[in-house]
């Protein structure tokens, strides 16, 4: 159960149903992480806008590699609601549970690419210490192919999915198991 009060569809009026019916015509549900935000609609409005960008945009990154470092980031963060949805899409691009569950464990158990297992490092490392971000960790990414686009595609998924997480915990947005069923991938 939220922490803070939430509107359910039915309850929405005006700017928040307009909010809400687009958010469903885009990804085919209302979820938890939409309605802990609906006192704020036109918020609401622009975080959706920047996810669609930074997960869906046109981007050097593959769709299966942001929802790949989704899964870190949110794993790292603890972040069950995360981890759960993002597993799910991961899902639909890997087609192999045991590969995604081995990636929750360690990206070298999941059996990657060198390149792959370096963006999981990376989500991880911004993640749990971004101070420590340096021109050593970015050289190491270029060396592997990634060009600075790229990069900055990485961070912003990476920051991105840090801010989602955090809304969701602090808020006490709660999952359950048929919450990452009926999403658009």
């Amino acid at each position: 159960m939220p922490y803070i009060k939430t509107y359910e569809y039915e309850e929405a009026a005006d700017e928040l149903r307009s909010v809400y019916d687009s958010i469903i015509g885009s990804r085919g549900k209302l979820a938890e992480v939409h309605k802990i935000q609906s006192l704020n609609p036109t918020a609401l409005l622009a975080h959706m806008d920047l996810y669609k960008v930074v997960m869906f945009g046109n981007s050097p990154l593959k769709r299966y590699q942001r929802e790949m470092m989704a899964v870190v980031v949110s794993a790292a963060n603890q972040c069950r609601y995360c981890v759960e949805h993002h597993k799910q899409a991961l899902l639909f691009y890997w087609k192999d549970e045991e590969k995604v569950k081995n990636l929750l464990t360690s990206p070298n158990a999941a059996g990657l690419g060198e390149a792959d297992v370096a963006l999981c490092e990376f989500a991880q490392q911004i993640t749990l210490t971004p101070h420590e971000t340096s021109k050593v960790v970015i050289a190491n990414l270029q060396a592997l192919g990634f060009d600075d686009r790229a990069i900055l595609d990485a961070v912003q998924v990476i920051a991105y999915f840090n801010f989602v997480n955090r809304f969701v915990l602090s808020l006490g947005v709660d999952y359950s198991d048929d919450e990452a069923t009926g999403y658009k991938y």
